[in-house]
């Protein structure tokens, strides 16, 4: 077990204030966010990462562990670093608080493409694009990859560019890939990184992950079927209760069956 997992998790919320205390399922969000890290296997530890008592609490409740940080964190990364630099393991993943549907291969999948290729300092997750309005969204963030599945460029804009027709996003291998935001860290390119300034190019495009490219670190892509789907509204929220009811309405009928 050479990984960890460590969960930031914050009270403020502007469109989903105190989102990790929700518990309309009977449980914490943050609850089945931690219970989905804990069925990745070869991990040691799964940490929650937390500036506010009320979570720490919350987690301890059901009995996980919770770690209170400093307050002064710009991002969840250095949050996630602050813990990292107490811990003793190669290896640690970075998982939201907020995706409570979080595949548990995935993160698996994060920490085997650092294991198979040692000079790779970062790895990350991408989907395929299905469809030109969600390619062409600025808020779908997209990466273009090289050889070994290494990040070249992380954009905003609809990258790579078709000069010629339009993309064809049923092409295997895909070339049109979503970003998704998980993350596996050697730990002390963490700890690095939480100690660089922020990079112009991340200041424009506002991407922090072009803060590890521009300083030339090998940050591998593994890309997966579908994307998971994370909690950041009330509709998300409701969606997600209303899928987890459903969830265990049919577990129960097969139990009776």
């Amino acid at each position: 077990m050479d990984a960890a997992i460590i969960i930031p998790a914050r009270l403020a919320s502007t469109r989903l204030p105190a989102k990790p205390l929700l518990r309309e399922t009977g449980k914490y969000l943050i609850q089945h966010v931690y219970e989905q890290a804990l069925r990745v296997r070869n991990v040691s530890q799964v940490i929650v990462a937390t500036d506010a008592e009320e979570i720490v609490q919350a987690v301890r409740s059901f009995g996980g562990t919770a770690v209170m940080t400093s307050d002064q964190h710009p991002s969840g990364t250095d949050r996630v670093a602050e813990v990292a630099a107490t811990l003793d393991v190669p290896i640690i993943i970075n998982l939201q608080g907020d995706e409570p549907g979080i595949e548990p291969e995935y993160l698996e999948l994060l920490a085997e493409l650092l294991r198979e290729e040692p000079s790779a300092q970062m790895a990350t997750l991408a989907v395929p694009f299905q469809n030109l309005a969600d390619f062409q969204n600025p808020n779908a963030v997209k990466v273009v990859l090289g050889e070994k599945n290494r990040a070249l460029y992380f954009s905003r804009a609809s990258i790579p560019f078709v000069r010629d027709g339009q993309p064809d996003f049923s092409a295997r291998p895909a070339r049109f890939l979503h970003h998704l935001g998980l993350y596996a860290y050697r730990r002390e390119s963490l700890l690095q990184l939480a100690q660089m300034p922020p990079h112009p190019l991340e200041q424009l495009e506002k991407l922090e992950q072009l803060r590890a490219l521009a300083t030339g670190w090998f940050m591998r892509v593994g890309v997966v079927p579908s994307a998971g789907k994370g909690v950041d509204t009330p509709e998300d929220y409701a969606r997600f209760v209303a899928e987890y009811r459903n969830s265990v309405q049919r577990n129960r009928q097969v139990a009776q069956d």
